[in-house]
């Protein structure tokens, strides 16, 4: 399970420019407390760690 990443939206995107609001698409992440198990590649890891601030790393 260590080549997957779960990811949860704590924050509201309305206030973020377009690119972010893309970003957290890009991430398969729609409202607020939504959660997605991705696989840990390095392109995710550039968006999560892009978008840190609105995001939760769930164990």
């Amino acid at each position: 399970m260590s080549n997957q990443i779960t990811v949860k939206l704590k924050r509201s995107v309305i206030g973020c420019t377009d690119k972010q609001k893309a970003t957290i698409r890009g991430l398969g992440l729609r409202r607020i407390n939504h959660t997605k198990t991705l696989e840990n590649t390095p392109s995710v890891r550039g968006m999560v760690k892009a978008m840190i601030q609105w995001l939760e790393i769930v164990k």
